[in-house]
């Protein structure tokens, strides 16, 4: 049984973190989780809030892992709890999987950012709150 985790903010972060290489600062950020059996397999890190935008940054341990109220939670959280127009995804270039997966929730190519990312470009992919 799939289940959101709401309460572990510390350990969720450095989860993120660790697989996606970047840095969680507890202080300034927040996250979501889904564990399945007990076991963390999915989160998300929410960081640089601007009051009409916040960043997210997801990372799973793959598999069939994502569910409808995993979802909920995390956009929930963006444009209910935050308020936030705009929920922005910066994503190397060439990772096909994460943008494929942003594409697919819905999220659309605003920008790129030439040679930002080691091996590529930096895109940022945005969701807008629909009204």
């Amino acid at each position: 049984m799939k289940r959101v985790v709401l309460d572990r903010q510390l350990e969720v972060g450095e989860w993120v973190s660790n697989r996606l290489q970047c840095v969680f600062d507890a202080n300034a950020s927040a996250a979501i989780g889904l564990e399945s059996n007990g076991q963390l397999v999915g989160g998300v890190v929410f960081d640089n809030y601007r009051h009409g935008s916040i960043a997210m940054h997801v990372a799973s341990a793959g598999g069939n892992w994502l569910t409808r109220d995993f979802l909920r939670a995390v956009f929930g959280y963006c444009f209910n709890q935050m308020r936030v127009k705009k929920v922005i995804g910066l994503v190397d270039s060439t990772n096909h999987h994460a943008r494929k997966f942003d594409e697919n929730l819905g999220f659309v190519l605003e920008g790129v950012i030439k040679d930002a990312a080691k091996d590529g470009d930096i895109l940022i992919y945005t969701m807008t709150r629909i009204s």
